[in-house]
């Protein structure tokens, strides 16, 4: 019987009759572990890893917002302390104008000072706070710490100068020549604002770094060594 010069459609001719039907190159291997990895099951995880991804970033957002209103409002505490603690600068009602009681007294500086000291000493305990609040920190957290903490210095310079005594033209007049009283609480140096901020963010990164949640550290793969998926240990099947 004469054979048919040509194959039938997906067979191939050899001396011993057709063989088994070829794959077509247009068409993938079916055990091929690329193809069986990026399968329906694996497109289907992207949208609900995208939608976990949105969810914490809008807790984050949400925590930083609280920990900027909680700090900012804390600064109304370090104003009444400052308020409290600062020395007073004594003023003489002259005739026509007022003098310093005490024209080499230091209280002006003091009052800086006690501010600068008071403001890293909250700016230290607002960043522990947050701290063990979410050890994770992250950006939105760092930012809202820092923005509540200028918040809270200007609240505290506020609250001191509000509090304090009256300003130096009323007080005179109350007081009548040649009496006594106290100036006005004032903050000289506006860099004294920047203190409580700059303190919370040195401690918050100093413990990020030391007590921080580590990142896995990464898998090192052996120099010629096939990569094979987490998911894949046993490796694709070789036997076909």
């Amino acid at each position: 019987m004469r054979q048919s010069d040509e194959a039938p459609p997906g067979h191939a001719w050899h001396d011993g009759g057709v063989t088994a039907p070829l794959t077509p190159p247009h068409q993938p291997s079916n055990d091929d572990p690329w193809q069986k990895a990026q399968g329906p099951g694996a497109t289907a995880a992207h949208p609900s890893a995208d939608a976990a991804d949105e969810t914490d970033r809008r807790t984050e957002l949400k925590q930083a917002a609280v920990v900027t209103l909680l700090v900012a409002v804390s600064g109304a505490l370090l104003g009444l302390l400052w308020l409290w603690l600062s020395p007073r600068v004594p003023l003489i009602a002259g005739e026509s104008a007022v003098f310093l009681k005490d024209t080499e007294g230091e209280e002006a500086i003091g009052a800086d000072g006690t501010f600068v000291l008071l403001a890293l000493g909250f700016g230290a305990v607002s960043a522990a706070l947050v701290f063990l609040f979410r050890r994770r920190g992250g950006v939105p957290l760092v930012v809202g710490l820092a923005l509540g903490a200028l918040l809270a210095s200007g609240l505290a310079w506020l609250v001191g100068w509000s509090l304090g005594p009256d300003d130096v033209v009323t007080q005179a007049r109350a007081a009548g020549e040649g009496a006594t009283f106290d100036a006005p609480l004032e903050l000289n140096a506006r860099g004294a604002l920047l203190a409580w901020p700059a303190a919370a963010m040195v401690v918050h990164l100093a413990l990020t770094a030391l007590f921080g949640p580590r990142d896995p550290e990464p898998e090192w793969v052996p120099f010629g060594a096939p990569y094979l998926p987490a998911d894949r240990e046993d490796g694709p099947e070789t036997g076909r």
